[in-house]
């Protein structure tokens, strides 16, 4: 039957151009998706061959990896990633470096400057985000979606960054949730130690862990309320830095999809920069795309952006100094 031999190599080279695609821009779920599927292995095959290299994963972890529901963060599910690469004959590091992008606890999301940061650095951070975030006894699956979140972030007289304000806006997906655990990473050189966590509305802060190497900082926000599934809460905390250096961009990273988020960036007064744009980015690891300069409001020294819907990924603000 040479139309049917045509028909199933056709496919296999449309699978074959869709995992090639998806390791070089991810993200991460589509990636391993892609992976798997063109390996025509069913997860309980998967699961076999992971466990013969000494890796015990759930067929339900494998299928919310590859759907975007949760990410491998623990050292033992990163274990697994890197034996994923070996059973579905990718290169070495494919999937491992799209785990690059932050994730976050809480809401899923990190916020934070990447400028000047490689993947490499970023795994790292990562990794010590997992250990901060089990510090805090924080489930790498915080129990809510986050349908709006407006983040206003400062520059100050020194270029650097001050700042930020978020206020958001979730609904939890299980019962019980009572807090929202909040993740900064500052710019290169910055000293987390000396941040600080303000609970603005609806919350209070609680514990505080940071890390002065890679930059992270990770502060639990009570509710004083136990939310019901299907329950929303409104939320308002800052973050206090200002312990960098110059600041050029600002980013914040989404490990799945999500609601409205608006950006706007304020600079002081007399430290304006010459021009502003917007971009996005798969992973930390892929290449930047979606570039598009944004008008810089004199009158009031700020910039901005709104995505009526995230995608997981990263969507920033950068912008050139003199």
């Amino acid at each position: 039957m040479p139309h049917a031999t045509q028909h199933a190599d056709a496919a296999v080279d449309a699978a074959s151009a869709e995992l090639d695609t998806a390791l070089r821009g991810g993200p991460f779920h589509v990636a391993l998706r892609a992976a798997i599927a063109a390996r025509g292995l069913p997860l309980q095959r998967v699961q076999h061959h992971l466990s013969r290299y000494g890796v015990k994963v759930g067929v339900t972890s494998l299928s919310y990896w590859q759907q975007g529901a949760r990410r491998p963060q623990r050292p033992e599910s990163l274990r697994a990633v890197r034996a994923l690469e070996e059973i579905l004959h990718l290169p070495d590091e494919s999937l491992i470096r799209l785990l690059a992008e932050p994730g976050g606890g809480g809401g899923g999301t990190a916020a934070g400057p990447y400028a000047g940061r490689s993947y490499r650095s970023l795994l790292e951070a990562s990794g010590i985000l997992e250990q901060l975030l089990g510090e805090l006894e924080c489930p790498v699956d915080g129990g809510l979606h986050t349908l709006g979140h407006h983040e206003r972030v400062r520059i100050g007289s020194r270029r650097e960054l001050l700042g930020r304000e978020s206020q958001h806006i979730v609904r939890a997906h299980r019962d019980g949730v009572d807090r929202f655990v909040a993740v900064h990473h500052g710019d290169p050189g910055c000293s987390p130690e000396r941040m600080t966590v303000h609970a603005l509305e609806n919350c209070r802060a609680g514990r505080v862990r940071s890390h002065h190497d890679t930059g992270v900082l990770v502060a639990e926000l009570h509710f004083d309320t136990r939310l019901r599934a299907g329950d929303t809460f409104l939320f308002r905390y800052a973050v206090e830095d200002g312990t960098a250096d110059v600041s050029r961009e600002y980013v914040r990273g989404f490990g799945a999809a999500g609601g409205q988020y608006a950006l706007q960036v304020r600079f002081a007064e007399n430290t304006l920069p010459v021009r502003c744009h917007r971009f996005t980015q798969h992973s930390a690891a892929a290449p930047r795309g979606g570039r598009q300069e944004l008008p810089l409001s004199g009158r009031h020294r700020s910039v901005h952006l709104v995505e009526p819907r995230v995608r997981s990924g990263m969507v920033g603000i950068g912008w050139d100094w003199e």
